[in-house]
């Protein structure tokens, strides 16, 4: 099986425990305003790899994985757009001992591809946009039901599931938007992190560079102040929040 590839992070440290081999996958059925990967929306792009090449590539990295307890990540994109490639990569990494965590939108429908990535993941790292419908809308462009749903189950199956949510000023930091979200995940009983993750511009240049307007270039990041109330409300909800 071949999957679309869009670029390889050998030693990355904020996709999971450990040092981690991440691989950054083609095609995403989000748009959103924030996104700092605009250049892996089309699945169609990218490089053609199998699971063979990229378990040859990761043999290399094998030493310092394996020292610092890390294992392999897919991201992208959304990762579960190529669950077939996902579950084959992560079926094989298992079976070497590597620990798998899966970084995604949980905007997914529970496909049998789908649960079968599942089955061989250790962590899901849960990106939650927004908990209200309309603000997740306006966003992301897709719904929160699925997600929703996405989340259940995981919360179902007892994987492990870092949850990570970006505070925007003027669509997340609001006091209800920020309360809803920390209810939703607070309902979630397998969470064991919850990182809040302050706005950047970083991703600006990119959409530049692809010719495209960033929707949010009026928009500045959040002040200290800002994030550690937003800190505050998650810690009030009796939230694991790391790093607070």
């Amino acid at each position: 099986m071949v999957g679309r590839v869009h670029s390889i992070e050998t030693m990355g440290t904020l996709e999971g425990p450990g040092i981690r081999f991440v691989v950054f996958l083609q095609g995403c059925p989000l748009r959103c305003l924030f996104c700092h990967n605009p250049d892996t929306w089309q699945v169609d792009a990218g490089t053609g790899m199998e699971v063979e090449r990229l378990l040859e590539e990761l043999d290399g990295y094998r030493s310092f994985i394996d020292a610092s307890g890390g294992g392999i990540t897919c991201t992208g994109g959304e990762p579960l757009l190529q669950a077939g490639f996902v579950a084959e990569f992560f079926e094989r990494c298992r079976s070497l001992g590597i620990h798998t965590a899966l970084d995604t939108s949980g905007y997914a429908e529970l496909s049998d591809a789908v649960i079968r990535v599942l089955e061989h993941t250790d962590l899901v790292l849960l990106d939650i946009k927004h908990s209200h419908e309309k603000g997740h809308r306006k966003l992301t462009g897709v719904s929160f039901e699925t997600i929703e749903r996405f989340a259940r189950y995981v919360d179902r199956s007892a994987s492990d599931l870092w949850v990570r949510h970006v505070l925007i000023p003027g669509y997340t930091l609001e006091p209800q938007v920020l309360k809803a979200t920390a209810a939703f995940i607070g309902s979630l009983g397998t969470v064991s992190r919850v990182d809040l993750l302050p706005y950047h511009e970083l991703g600006k240049h990119k959409w530049e560079a692809l010719g495209k307007r960033y929707p949010l270039a009026e928009i500045r990041p959040p002040d200290q102040n800002e994030v550690d109330r937003a800190y505050q409300v998650f810690l009030e909800a009796r939230l694991p929040v790391h790093g607070s």
